[in-house]
């Protein structure tokens, strides 16, 4: 069966798209291209995208194009090979060089920029593709890059969005998402719940004296439950701060850990994540665990799942939430579960 563009509105293609598809047949498409080039946290919701390549073209060898300042959290598991690009961590080479390894990427049946930079952009351009399908913000980078692409929108679930470029094909996506995150769930002595204060940049992150409050009134009403406050690695994402508030809850315990397989093994143990916008809660999300978002700095929509038991919780005027806001939310999330 021809692959087929099925668009009516909601997205654009080029005059030429169709007749292109017509020429690819889904059980026939033997090598697919991903780029994504993206910090942990988005890099991980590429898996369901990932997951339903994986069903729909069974034949297909996959190629994931990472960059080299990004490679935390890849999901290498679900690709055949891997093609790094060079990042902002390798000035020292030549423009020459790197030219070179963005033409290494190939030819490919299908090309996924699930990026949208302007280091994708010359991936795309400097590799020949049956498709090239993205989903870039502006219509010039839409007619001068791409064969088709989709909306892509600061309001819907980003994860979801990625799908969109497989429903563009006519293919039939499951919903929920699936992530399938290899690993085991952390074994503890009690069940419990896990808070990440810290986030890539500080002015996402609530303060140390919310989350004290915060985990203070939580330990009291959950106290059957261990109450872990995970530390992040660099050094201005200490939790002494916040634990200054609690050192006499005995249910309250920090943590940090060594690597990023202990993180999601914590995480897939736990019974609730609650924290900042960052990679953390997405590696939560991924983990099919329930998850409270904290959002004051960024638009909340882009990272809140509405499916499964995840919140966002944020003021419309963009001001920090209020501890009993959050607290509620918590309470709503785990008599849920």
């Amino acid at each position: 069966m021809n692959i087929r563009i099925w668009l009516e509105r909601g997205g654009w293609v080029s005059r030429h798209a169709r007749e292109k598809a017509a020429q690819l047949e889904y059980e026939q498409v033997k090598t697919i291209a991903v780029i994504r080039h993206a910090a942990m946290g988005d890099m991980v919701l590429t898996r369901p995208f990932l997951l339903e390549l994986r069903k729909h073209f069974p034949n297909a060898k996959i190629t994931l194009s990472l960059v080299s300042n990004y490679t935390r959290g890849a999901p290498e598991d679900l690709a055949d090979r891997i093609h790094t690009v060079y990042g902002s961590d390798r000035k020292d080479v030549s423009k020459r060089e790197q030219v070179k390894q963005l033409k290494a990427l190939g030819h490919h049946d299908l090309i996924f920029d699930l990026a949208a930079t302007s280091r994708s952009f010359w991936l795309c351009l400097l590799n020949s593709a049956g498709l090239k399908i993205g989903f870039p913000y502006h219509q010039f980078q839409r007619r001068l890059i791409y064969d088709a692409a989709v909306l892509r929108s600061d309001m819907k679930f980003e994860a979801e969005t990625l799908l969109d470029m497989l429903n563009l094909l006519s293919l039939k996506t499951d919903y929920p998402l699936h992530f399938a995150m290899p690993g085991k769930p952390m074994q503890r002595k009690r069940p419990y719940l896990v808070y990440f204060t810290s986030a890539s940049t500080s002015n996402k992150c609530w303060s140390a004296t919310h989350f004290s409050e915060l985990i203070s009134q939580l330990s009291d009403q959950y106290s059957e439950h261990e109450h872990i406050v995970l530390e992040g690695i660099a050094e201005w994402e200490s939790i002494d701060g916040v634990m200054r508030g609690l050192q006499d809850k005995q249910n309250v315990t920090p943590l940090q850990l060594a690597n990023i397989d202990e993180t999601f093994s914590l995480l897939m143990g736990a019974h609730l994540l609650v924290s900042n916008d960052t990679g953390i809660r997405h590696m939560a999300i991924a983990s099919e665990i329930p998850t409270v978002g904290i959002f004051f700095h960024t638009i909340p929509f882009r990272y809140w799942p509405r499916f499964g038991l995840h919140d966002a919780v944020f003021n419309s005027d963009g001001s920090p939430p209020e501890v009993e806001s959050v607290l509620n939310s918590v309470n709503k999330i785990m008599s849920a579960s």
